[in-house]
């Protein structure tokens, strides 16, 4: 139960977030027990060299894929890309290679994304030789159907219940679904992983234990936040965005950018109405750019407010909030924890600003499944 304006409410955005740790270990025993299927469908795949995996999504759904790119390649040593459902779907030329095989993997809350079905059917039209690995939290969805419709080629793996999303905005599902992929493609044994997400769980307890600075936060008043992170972080600091712009109904505008791209023009966005939110890196050649920004911004005479994610404090910066994450060097799940930094961002501003989180949206403009997209056929597939 939290309390806001004048009423007390149920929500289950609130609940889905801080479930998120239980969630992982769920997460974890599923990957245990489905190893053995999960690797005779994988391995024989990744040993085709001229290989391309494609992760690809819609939305939040995308940005796992942003996310994880870098890692999944690191892991298999295989040409790994994050593309959108939305532009394979107007562009598959663009991004589909015929004379490699491929590996797409699909993440879905729902499953039903008109996008995304329509990315499985054009995979198979341009691709000679396709692969589908699913990723979903709905085992009655479409995309599930055709995975398990079609063994030879697919392999559907589905989410705990738990993670199937009951509001509007995704947050157990993205955190899921991204720990999902990173510990498909993962080669650490079973203890090593275990003690993954352990170290995991306590950092997303660190960054829940501060509820009531993100409270304190949401009654600034900002205009725009502008989230920043490098390599991995990149696209989790595009999912923050996404989750505060959400769930404030769009009074929040939010961008986001590497640290080093922020440096290129984007800077202009920067006022003194604006929140500048550092998602800092573990890995200390890249936290030296992004810390090198970070101060020059917080001499900007406009006293730019921060809050600050990774690191030790930097007293120079200033933040609002600081939140050390105690980095183990080598160490990539952590980027999964940081998510919640946006999810908490965003259910506190719902609440400061008299929304309702679990359905933000008064005009309607947004829904938890897309609707209202038209499929046509692309005349330019290579078979039929």
């Amino acid at each position: 139960m939290i309390y806001f304006k004048t009423k007390f409410v149920n929500i289950y955005t609130q609940q889905e977030i801080e479930g998120q740790p239980e969630l992982w270990h769920l997460v974890l025993n599923l990957i245990q027990q489905r190893s053995e299927e999960i690797n005779e469908y994988l391995q024989p795949i990744l040993a085709k060299k001229e290989l391309q995996i494609i992760l690809a999504g819609a939305g939040s759904s995308a940005f796992i894929g942003e996310a994880a790119q870098g890692v999944i390649q690191k892991q298999t040593g295989r040409v790994t890309k994050a593309v959108a459902t939305t532009d394979i779907v107007t562009h598959p030329e663009n991004f589909l290679c015929p004379n490699h095989a491929t590996l797409l993997v699909s993440f879905a809350r729902s499953g039903n994304s008109p996008e995304s079905l329509e990315t499985l059917k054009l995979v198979n039209q341009f691709c000679a030789e396709a692969y589908h690995l699913v990723i979903t939290c709905n085992k009655e969805g479409e995309l599930a159907q055709f995975a398990m419709a079609n063994p030879k080629t697919s392999f559907a793996f589905l989410l705990p219940e738990g993670a199937n999303d009951k509001s509007l905005a995704m947050t157990g599902s993205f955190s899921s679904m991204l720990l999902s992929v990173l510990l498909i493609f993962s080669k650490n044994d079973v203890e090593e992983k275990k003690k993954e997400i352990a170290s995991l769980v306590g950092k997303a307890q660190n960054i829940l234990s501060k509820k009531k600075a993100f409270k304190e936060i949401a009654t600034v008043e900002y205009e725009r936040v502008v989230f920043l992170g490098s390599g991995p972080l990149l696209g989790i600091a595009r999912e923050c965005g996404l989750k505060l712009q959400e769930l404030s109904d769009g009074v929040v505008i939010c961008k986001h950018d590497s640290f080093l791209g922020f440096r290129h023009g984007p800077r202009a966005v920067a006022n003194e109405k604006t929140l500048m939110v550092y998602l800092f890196s573990s890995n200390d050649h890249a936290y030296q750019y992004e810390l090198d920004l970070a101060k020059s911004i917080a001499c900007d005479e406009r006293n730019i407010a921060c809050v600050t994610i990774g690191r030790e404090q930097e007293i120079e910066l200033d933040p609002l909030l600081n939140i050390d994450l105690d980095f183990e060097k080598g160490k990539d799940l952590y980027i999964v924890t940081v998510a919640l930094v946006g999810q908490l961002l965003g259910l506190y501003k719902s609440l400061e600003l008299g929304l309702d989180p679990d359905n933000p949206s008064k005009s309607g403009a947004i829904s938890r499944v897309v609707e209202g997209v038209v499929i046509y056929d692309h005349p330019n597939s290579t078979k039929a």
